[in-house]
């Protein structure tokens, strides 16, 4: 509009990833599929000081037990219940049109303020079992066959070890309400250290709040079995093997297991038999004593911590051989907020820097007039 002054609209805000936790899922398979999602940008403003829409918000759906990981291995967020939700990359912010920068002395400003780019974020998603209870056992212990006699699960069932290829879940209807229960792949010795498929799955029975230990009373030794998945158990993690515990014994529907529940004196041993059904009521009855006495598993310290890291915003000036670097996010921001290719940007920028004391700094490293100094990238000549 003639003589109408400036009328630039702000730009709207960058959309958002959003983690949230979901029982409808049960594994991470949609995220071996597609690696790479953003969300919407925000739209630019407009004459007549129209604001640009803000971009739209990407919501990833993640199975509950789903841990993120930044790109070092540091835990983001434990998403352990349904509905947890966490934002893993910021949208950009907006930047303001040119009618923030009329003054009196300048009233038509030629240059209005870039928005922020939002953050770009690398992320390990994990998954993690959460169960009540964790059959535990040495390799074709029956603990599939358990699972599937306690519960409504169906897992593959075989004669031969490491017939579970991946950790199942069932859910048991108790006194008290309903327990869930996670089946274990089989523990042999050297577990905690990638024999057979230990740590694919020794890592799912640190949420379970109590431990079966399932074995095979047809084994020659199945006390020996025993002290090798409790040995494993505390080699991977001292906390497991502290954690509340039965022991079950199974197929005693066969006759040399008979002969040694006869001589078993153990307690908290109970002889069953997932075939035939014999002693599953009993081990139930003592599963739902051990699990509502049992306190919530307690998650490393690195767990507890659920904060996005943050930058430094310190200001460190460097002197090297091509000239002179400054690091420090607040100064390196100044470049996104400002266009330098326009002349009030421009002066604007240089007043910024002097705001924040870069040129104060810079003297105190030994700058020269006509030094290069460079910010996130961008080569500057020094003039005072």
């Amino acid at each position: 509009m003639p003589r109408g002054g400036p009328d630039g609209g702000d730009g709207g805000r960058g959309g958002s990833v959003i983690l949230t936790a979901t029982n409808e899922l049960n594994d991470l398979s949609r995220y071996k599929r597609r690696s790479r999602w953003h969300a919407e940008p925000g739209a630019d403003g407009a004459g007549g000081r129209k604001t640009g829409r803000n971009g739209a918000d990407v919501t990833l759906e993640v199975p509950v037990g789903t841990i993120a990981l930044d790109a070092a291995g540091a835990l983001i967020a434990d998403l352990d219940r349904p509905d947890a939700r966490v934002v893993v990359a910021h949208g950009g912010v907006g930047g303001r049109g040119n009618v923030h920068f009329k003054s009196s002395s300048r009233r038509a400003p030629d240059y209005a303020e870039p928005g922020l780019k939002g953050e770009d974020r690398e992320l390990t998603l994990d998954l993690k079992l959460i169960a009540d209870v964790g059959l535990v056992g040495p390799p074709n212990a029956g603990k599939s066959s358990l699972l599937r006699a306690l519960t409504a699960a169906h897992p593959k069932v075989g004669a031969y070890p490491f017939t579970t290829l991946d950790p199942e879940l069932g859910v048991a209807e108790a006194e008290g309400g309903r327990i869930v229960i996670a089946d274990i792949p089989g523990l042999i010795e050297g577990a905690a250290h990638g024999a057979g498929l230990g740590l694919r799955f020794l890592r799912h029975v640190e949420r379970t709040r109590a431990l079966v230990f399932v074995l095979d009373g047809s084994s020659p030794e199945p006390w020996n079995d025993l002290e090798t998945v409790r040995h494993e158990l505390a080699r991977f993690s001292p906390d497991l093997v502290k954690r509340p515990y039965v022991v079950a014994v199974n197929k005693v529907d066969l006759e040399p297991v008979r002969k040694l529940r006869a001589k078993t004196r153990k307690p908290d041993v109970y002889f069953v038999s997932a075939l035939t059904g014999k002693g599953l009521t009993e081990l139930m009855e003592a599963v739902v004593k051990v699990v509502a006495a049992a306190p919530a598993p307690s998650l490393p310290d690195a767990a507890k911590v659920t904060k996005l890291p943050v930058r430094s915003s310190q200001m460190v000036v460097e002197k090297k051989p091509s000239g002179f670097v400054v690091h420090g996010e607040r100064v390196e921001r100044l470049l996104e907020r400002f266009d330098l290719d326009s002349e009030g940007g421009l002066a604007r920028f240089q007043s910024e820097l002097d705001r924040l004391g870069v040129n104060e700094a810079l003297e105190a490293a030994g700058v020269k007039p006509g030094d290069d100094v460079r910010i996130a990238g961008v080569e500057f000549e020094y003039q005072p």
